[in-house]
């Protein structure tokens, strides 16, 4: 007889999500991560007071009002409004790209103006049929724009010249004709107040977690203890990479504590030239509109990603595609077991999508 109705493999936003709903109906769960704490990619450690997010800048977003609801039962979010610069060379530019952006590149004042010059550039061009990024890029922003702002920062974040990269990673560009710097149309946004652990714990609370516990390396003995297993990890480690193993991009990050207040006055500054080998610079406290007498920030830099290394982002074209698949056909006939989240299910989601999925996932499962 099995102790735990569920072994939640990860206890990151998915696993926990899944294993409150589950616990909410009288089920018994325990949760297990290999990291030594909760939240997955988004934990935050405590230095100096000030939250940094440890696995890189989290801004959550939705246009789901019940979603937006949920997390907030949890912990209450602030009004965050996610507002990023880029910095080309030393010359700053407002994102997304809109009436600001426009003003600081062209010296335009009025949106007319703004479209005629993208228009013109785009004209120029002359490109009909994009081929691959830097072709789509061009057709729908002109040169300007896709020279400073685009082409540095792309092909830092995926390791690759843009033109070898392929068109539908950038098939909309955000362009706005007002003076809006805020990233997201999403009408909720913001950052919970004291930092996303207390998202984690509210969703965790009154659940047996064991953390430093690798999954692999008990994996009969711990699957053995529940029903069923819920897991949230590499889909391609999970059948021990039978098909090969899927291709991510890794992200390495360095912190500084600095003994000052205020290092760059916004959250996140990109740096969108080719010759900053980082393509960002986090300052954590803005996230909480901090005013602690120190300030810590983060470079982050993009790396390959290798076995061993922290997947960030699935690499989604046709070789690795074809590879999920036959995990994906794989993963259909284990019994017993549910996958689920970015790991699990080999796509790139947003926070909103991934509480999003695993309610879904909870309410087909318990047919409700």
């Amino acid at each position: 007889m099995a102790q735990y109705d569920y072994l939640i493999v990860g206890a990151g936003l998915w696993g926990s999500v899944f294993a409150h709903e589950a616990t909410k109906r009288g089920k018994k769960c325990l949760v297990i991560d290999r990291r030594p704490h909760t939240g997955g990619n988004t934990y935050c450690e405590n230095v100096e007071g000030i939250n940094v997010h440890k696995y890189g800048a989290h801004i959550f977003h939705t246009n789901d009002k019940d979603i937006w609801d949920y997390v907030n039962s949890f912990v209450e979010f602030n009004r965050y409004t996610n507002s990023p610069v880029a910095n080309y060379n030393g010359e700053l530019y407002n994102l997304p790209f809109n009436m600001n952006t426009f003003y600081q590149l062209w010296k335009v004042r009025t949106p007319e103006e703004a479209k005629a010059k993208i228009q013109e550039q785009v004209k120029e061009a002359g490109i009909t049929d994009p081929r691959n990024l830097e072709e789509q890029a061009i057709s729908l922003v002109g040169v300007d724009i896709y020279k400073k702002l685009i082409k540095g920062y792309t092909e830092k974040q995926w390791g690759r010249k843009a033109t070898e990269l392929p068109d539908f990673i950038i098939k909309r560009l955000p362009v706005r004709f007002t003076y809006d710097n805020n990233y997201f149309n999403d009408k909720y946004q913001g950052i919970p107040i004291g930092g996303y652990n207390k998202l984690t714990e509210g969703l965790l609370e009154g659940i047996e977690v064991r953390l430093d516990t690798d999954f692999f390396k008990n994996r009969d003995e711990l699957s053995a203890l529940a029903e069923t297993v819920v897991y949230t990890g590499q889909i391609d480690e999970y059948f021990d990479f039978s098909h090969g193993s899927l291709e991510y991009r890794s992200l390495r990050f360095d912190n500084q504590l600095l003994e000052q207040e205020n290092y760059q006055g916004n959250a996140v500054i990109n740096y969108t030239d080719a010759e900053t080998p980082f393509t960002r610079i986090i300052e954590h406290k803005h996230f909480e509109f901090g005013t602690q007498p120190k300030t810590v920030i983060t470079h982050e830099y993009p790396s390959e990603w290798t076995t061993g290394a922290e997947p960030y982002y699935p690499v989604n074209d046709d070789k690795n595609t074809e590879v999920f698949s036959q995990y994906k056909e794989l993963a259909k006939n284990e019994e017993n077991v549910i996958f689920g989240g970015r790991l699990a299910e080999y796509r790139y989601y947003d926070m909103h999508q991934v509480i999003g999925s695993a309610l879904k996932k909870v309410k087909v499962h318990f047919g409700e």
